[in-house]
């Protein structure tokens, strides 16, 4: 699978690397519904054998469960992949999540996410979302600069910031990377972020490069009706009329194209979104070996411009273009 130099770092990133979002599990706010360990070892490992060199992951996600889940896939791997996970969304005793990034929340933050991993350093740390309450974003990234000068993270990098953000925290140290939601239907970025990270040397990896499942080929609108109440995506209106039609008539005709190539609208939806010269890498999630089986090869997929167009056309002037949905 092609490499892409992640930013200023000195990572080379395969261009897909495999989303750790839903093997954290049911029971908390942005869950997926129940998930079977086992299975998410399984993808894990499927991922890695495959070529995936890197994993992404978040303290919150399941809330520290998925970075013990990303640890026992990697016991005893004689070559351990990058490990990406972020701070500043942190939980109460309830359950109740909430951003913070005071400093002595995020060194706690990090401490716990090295036991859970079981890794002397993070890779890449990265904060999950900004926090606009006075400097309290500059004291957390002010916390995380010390934590990289100590060692105990490798490079600094955040998601879901603005341009402006990103300004404030490159004032105290340098920024590796963003991550940001991007998908055929959630295109904001293309106006400013991503020709301000290319002229200013930073990694993108961008999230939910296939609407979080919307994209795959394999939603239906039966198998959203079926969803467990804890999976988020029931109150997300990418999942919902008016705009749930317009999506799957999308999925159809990435189909078309990619059965030309014998290939799955996974792997277009993937391909469209490597596109972007601006774009380093895509985080893919995977619940199961089967559905690691179902995208691993479209890091190697490459759409033609016209066949881009073609896929586009069907976005039209429809709300398909904006914005929308619930990140975690």
């Amino acid at each position: 699978m092609q490499k892409r130099r992640l930013g200023n770092s000195d990572m080379e990133l395969t261009a897909l690397g495999f989303g750790a979002w839903a093997i954290g599990g049911g029971g908390w706010a942005f869950a997926w519904g129940a998930q079977d360990d086992a299975q998410s070892i399984e993808a894990i490992q499927r991922a890695l054998d495959s070529g995936i060199n890197w994993i992404d992951t978040a303290a919150v996600y399941g809330l520290g469960h998925s970075e013990e889940v990303v640890a026992k896939a990697l016991k005893g791997r004689d070559k351990r992949p990058y490990v990406f996970t972020k701070c500043g969304m942190v939980w109460d005793d309830g359950g109740k999540v909430s951003r913070r990034l005071k400093a002595d929340s995020v060194r706690k933050e990090c401490e716990a996410s090295l036991r859970r991993l079981k890794v002397d350093a993070i890779d890449l740390y990265q904060v999950h979302w900004p926090v606009e309450a006075g400097a309290e974003l500059e004291e957390g990234w002010t916390a995380l600069a010390e934590l990289q000068r100590q060692g105990k993270v490798r490079w600094l990098g955040v998601s879901n910031f603005n341009v402006s953000q990103l300004e404030r925290v490159r004032r105290i140290a340098p920024v590796t990377s963003l991550q940001p939601p991007y998908s055929i239907i959630h295109r904001d970025i293309e106006d400013e972020l991503l020709p301000y990270c290319q002229t200013q040397g930073l990694g993108v990896i961008v999230y939910s490069p296939m609407a979080s499942g919307l994209l795959t080929g394999a939603m239906t609108r039966q198998r959203i009706q079926a969803m467990p109440d804890d999976d988020w995506r029931r109150n997300s209106e990418d999942f919902q009329e008016p705009k749930l039609s317009h999506h799957l008539s999308l999925v159809e005709r990435m189909r078309e194209v990619g059965a030309r190539h014998g290939r799955s609208p996974a792997e277009v939806a993937l391909a469209w979104a490597l596109r972007d010269p601006a774009v380093t890498a895509a985080i893919v999630g995977a619940r199961s070996g089967k559905q690691v089986d179902g995208f691993i090869h479209a890091g190697d997929f490459r759409l033609t411009s016209e066949e881009v167009r073609e896929v586009e056309e069907v976005l039209g002037s429809g709300s398909a273009m904006a914005p929308g949905g619930i990140y975690a």
